[in-house]
């Protein structure tokens, strides 16, 4: 009881410091230059309360649930040493996985002229066929950076068939569908997968799932898009609430609470099927472990529906509003440096991000610590928003962005130790979640009408900048991390040579 009292006090510190900084920002910006009416802020202030229960109670259940649910099913899949086996299991996983993502619900909403399950559908065909290659990448020890170079040449192939007014969505796809839901299962599946080939490189390999999960949307919204060829997606403006008293204000959440409660359920609901159709044919763990993840299980729902809950009904109209106020002003263009202020901090609240930094200090023994993955994402993610204020500004294209940032990422990769390009094309798709759905794509889509511009064209795109930008940033921390380790081995042979010159006579050292 103890033990768990403790976690809890860990996690909902690890949430308060994610939460506080975004909310004293906002109300920084709320009594100086972006006054919001008295009905937004306390939404929002209701919202952050939710944020950081929601936070607290999912990161404790993703670590008690997800993640020992992802690492047995995938170390049982790679046991049957039976290819056929893999591959359907992997294709129906990856399929199940993103029908059960949240924020996917939040994409198809947004594309009126495409029917909501046709997307879903093709989105989670995208995400099975390459969980299947990532899964092969990893039994046949395939070099990520050559997969990923040829599957974006193909991308930004495609995307030159791809009408404008959807081209900003269809890389969107490829963050949103990596979100909460998805991310703790998929790592942990490649961990799985790895504790069993147990070589040298396995280590390596562990990462690298979320990457190639992350393309397979892309290419399948590419095609839909060029299938469907819309040209008529609209945008609905999220409701401004209007509050008179405190009762109101918890109406407001009481409706909302049932309609994620009822989400959350569905989406949880076929990967506890899953794991328990394995639990019966393959896993057969005892009672006392079984438990630990239903309670952890538990916890993830309840995490989910209050963060949810809080970031929609608390945080998107008070995004979208600051983003209009701001971009109102007569000096817009201060619009950019607060976007990345806002962007380095908001970040840290993303859910899956503190499942990708923690298992990423475990595999690597500590070696890339969490505070470095985090400082490099929140710089990553400053960048990427303050690029994607610039595109609301001026109506610059997504593509003279994304074009030259994945050739960057991806040159990148050739020159940077396997394992900071396999996390750094993970991270893309984890700091891409829901507080990027819910708060920056509303900020940008406020400030773009405050501005006069498209907002499909300019303020769309938001989640596919997030999802670039840390690509670089943690590959050049990797190049820092491999100078460092080459002068400490230089150091060492120089240190080493002086103990040897100590043990020779003059003579000798003259000879040499």
């Amino acid at each position: 009881m103890k033990e768990a009292g403790a976690k809890l006090k860990e996690k909902l510190m690890e949430a308060l410091k994610a939460v506080l900084p975004i909310l004293a920002i906002v109300l920084f910006l709320c009594f100086s230059i972006a006054p919001i009416s008295p009905s937004i802020l306390l939404c929002f202030l209701m919202g952050a309360v939710l944020l950081v229960l929601g936070i607290m109670f999912f990161t404790l259940g993703a670590e008690m649930a997800m993640t020992p649910m992802g690492e047995r099913v995938g170390t049982s899949i790679t046991r049957t040493k039976n290819l056929p086996i893999v591959i359907i299991l992997s294709f129906i996983l990856g399929f199940i996985i993103t029908i059960s993502e949240p924020d996917l619900q939040v994409l198809a909403e947004q594309v009126p002229s495409i029917p909501n399950m046709t997307l879903i559908i093709t989105v989670a065909c995208g995400v099975g066929i390459f969980l299947v290659a990532a899964l092969l990448r990893m039994l046949f020890s395939i070099p990520l950076s050559h997969m990923l170079v040829i599957f974006y040449i193909l991308v930004f192939g495609l995307s030159c068939f791809v009408p404008d007014s959807f081209l900003s969505v269809a890389f969107d796809a490829g963050g949103v569908t990596t979100g909460p839901m998805t991310v703790p299962f998929i790592m942990a599946l490649g961990i799985g997968v790895s504790a069993v080939r147990n070589d040298r490189h396995a280590a390596d390999d562990s990462f690298g799932l979320v990457a190639l999960c992350s393309i397979g949307p892309i290419l399948s919204v590419l095609i839909l898009g060029m299938l469907y060829n819309p040209q008529e997606s609209a945008y609905v403006a999220p409701v401004l609430p209007e509050i008179g008293d405190s009762l109101e204000l918890w109406q407001l959440f009481k409706v909302g609470f049932p309609s994620y409660m009822k989400e959350i359920a569905i989406s949880l609901a076929p990967i506890i099927l899953f794991f328990g159709i394995f639990q019966i044919a393959l896993l057969k763990l005892p009672k006392r472990n079984l438990l630990k993840i239903s309670v952890g299980l538990v916890y993830t729902y309840l995490g989910l529906v209050l963060f949810l809950t809080g970031a929609n009904v608390g945080f998107m109209p008070a995004g979208n509003y600051l983003g209009n106020v701001i971009a109102s002003l007569d000096f817009a263009w201060i619009i950019i440096p607060i976007g990345m202020v806002i962007g380095f901090f908001i970040v840290k609240a993303e859910p899956a991000v503190y499942v990708l930094n923690h298992q990423v200090e475990e595999i690597t023994d500590g070696a890339i610590s969490a505070k470095a993955m985090g400082m490099s994402l929140s710089i990553g993610v400053a960048v990427s928003i303050g690029l994607s204020m610039i595109r609301v500004l001026t109506g610059i294209s997504i593509m003279w962005f994304l074009i030259p940032g994945y050739a960057i990422a991806l040159g990148l990769s050739f020159f940077v130790p396997k394992i900071f390009t396999a996390i750094a094309f993970d991270s893309g798709g984890v700091a891409s979640g829901p507080m990027t759905a819910t708060f920056l794509l509303p900020f940008a889509q406020g400030a773009c009408l405050a501005v006069g511009g498209n907002i499909v064209t300019d303020a769309f795109g938001v989640v596919a900048m997030v999802a670039m930008t840390p690509l670089i940033t943690i590959q050049v921390l990797g190049m820092f991390y491999r100078l460092r380790t080459k002068s400490g081995q230089k150091q060492l042979q120089l240190s080493n040579s002086a103990v040897d010159f100590d043990m020779l006579d003059d003579d000798a050292i003259i000879e040499l």
